[in-house]
């Protein structure tokens, strides 16, 4: 599919508006464009500039085929702090086409092992500005995701704003990839 061409939405479509966060609906024969898809969603801009956030399991109201929300392994996997940063890293902003641990959202990552087995994951994040609406909503991929990994059986994530976050927290990949000078 070509993103740079306007979609009309076949059927009335459950969204989130960027950056309020407010859920609303698109109805159907609304013209928008994919401006990305990364993570669990497409971002769309309607004609009048309003942008949206489409859920991947509504994908079909785009024309587009619904993928599948969870990665079944074909081999048993263990648990390791590196299966939840990565899992951390399929988590997008709506608005920028970096995940969140390259934006330098994530402040902390802490596992616990709980004494009946498996693990819990406390994350401390933020969001690139403190009135974004989109917390809520990053706050739920984040729990969602991490919640898939091995052994894991409790997700504690905070959204906080001390220190506050700036460029300067991005690593130097997605400063390439967003054109900062470094």
């Amino acid at each position: 599919m070509n993103y740079s061409e306007p979609v009309t939405v076949s059927r009335n479509c459950a969204v989130i508006g960027i950056p309020t966060g407010i859920s609303a609906t698109i109805p159907a024969g609304t013209s928008v464009r994919i401006m990305q898809h990364l993570g669990t969603g497409y971002t769309v801009m309607t004609e009048y500039g309003q942008m949206f956030r489409i859920d991947n399991k509504d994908a079909d109201a785009l024309g587009l085929p619904v993928s599948e929300a969870t990665e079944t392994p074909t081999e048993p996997v263990n648990f390791s702090e590196n299966l939840v940063w990565d899992q951390l890293k399929t988590v997008y902003d709506p608005e920028i086409p970096v995940n969140i641990v390259d934006l330098g959202l994530i402040y902390a990552c802490d596992i616990t092992p709980l004494d009946e087995g498996g693990k819990k994951i406390d994350v401390k994040m933020s969001m690139t500005a403190p009135g974004c609406g989109m917390g809520d909503v990053l706050k739920r991929d984040v729990e969602m995701k991490v919640a898939r990994v091995p052994e894991v059986k409790e997700v504690n994530v905070e959204v906080v704003f001390d220190p506050p976050w700036n460029p300067s927290r991005m690593s130097e990949a997605a400063k390439l990839q967003l054109g900062f000078d470094l």
